[in-house]
């Protein structure tokens, strides 16, 4: 909305949004894979807050029949964004992986993977609330974070036996880079998805880094190929889905709003009060 999350080339730049979910009203040349009323969610580059949109047949994913449409519109950015990170992680069942922002729509879901995948899940978040929610999800243990991220490395240290972290999805970015490297085991791997709080880290422990034999990846999907997209989004098909269709885990939503109430959605998260989604109906 305020223009600091451009939109790539292709996709609308004055209509926010990146989630879908809805049925096919039109097809184009050549669609072979989905008819008219398909019921179907997915990701876009953006104009996803509006009352259509336009997308690529393979970008699209067939919704599960257990799924209102409530639960569907809350599932495509968590849950394929923490599918694909574990996935880059070479996650492992053995693994203990550390998730930051846990009450988040990607954290819940993250948690929810790792668990249903035989991992052991842990957290941080800024509330002592949020952290007891997401024990509902999978969470293991968690610990509250402000501004002071020094009750990161003693929490870690009792719950690994000092051994610490195996992988780390870092939603929050800035000063949680370095806590991160303390934390983090032997060759261990760290996600860094989102940058919450600031796009440049102060001074890094890269002895650690060398020491640890540390992996340390960024990523997007809103800056790869469409090509790449559509693997990804072919694997959330195969992995997740039917986890989904199960109910071996499932969407967390907070609220829904009309489409018309898209400013007071806009406040509400904007409060970082939120536990999960947001969802908007149009």
């Amino acid at each position: 909305r305020r223009g600091m999350y451009t939109a790539p080339p292709g996709s609308p730049r004055d209509i926010p949004g990146m989630e879908i979910a809805g049925e096919v009203s039109a097809l184009g040349t050549g669609v072979k894979e989905w008819k008219t009323g398909d019921r179907v969610f997915g990701i876009v580059g953006g104009g996803a807050n509006a009352e259509f949109a336009v997308t690529r047949a393979n970008h699209l994913v067939r919704v599960p029949e257990s799924l209102n449409w409530d639960q569907v519109a809350a599932v495509p950015e968590a849950f394929i964004t923490a599918q694909d990170a574990l996935s880059q992680a070479s996650f492992r069942s053995v693994d203990r992986v550390l998730v930051h922002a846990v009450g988040s729509g990607v954290g819940l879901a993250a948690i929810q993977l790792v668990r249903a995948m035989g991992g052991t899940a842990f957290g941080t978040a800024r509330s002592a609330d949020k952290i007891a929610r997401a024990r509902e999800y999978g969470l293991t243990d968690g610990v509250v974070l402000g501004d002071d991220l020094g009750p990161l490395a003693p929490a870690v240290r009792g719950w690994t036996d000092d051994a610490g972290m195996d992988v780390i999805l870092d939603l929050v970015g800035g000063p949680y880079l370095a806590a991160d490297i303390a934390s983090a085991a032997r060759q261990a791997r760290i996600m860094l998805i989102g940058l919450m709080a600031g796009r440049t880290a102060a001074s890094l422990d890269l002895g650690a880094v060398l020491n640890k034999r540390l992996t340390i990846r960024g990523t997007v999907l809103r800056s790869r190929s469409d090509e790449e997209k559509a693997a990804v989004t072919s694997a959330f098909a195969r992995d997740v889905v039917p986890l989904l269709a199960s109910g071996a885990v499932r969407p967390v939503v907070d609220r829904v709003f009309p489409l018309a109430q898209i400013a007071e959605a806009h406040r509400l998260m904007e409060s970082n009060a939120t536990f999960g989604k947001l969802v908007l109906v149009h």
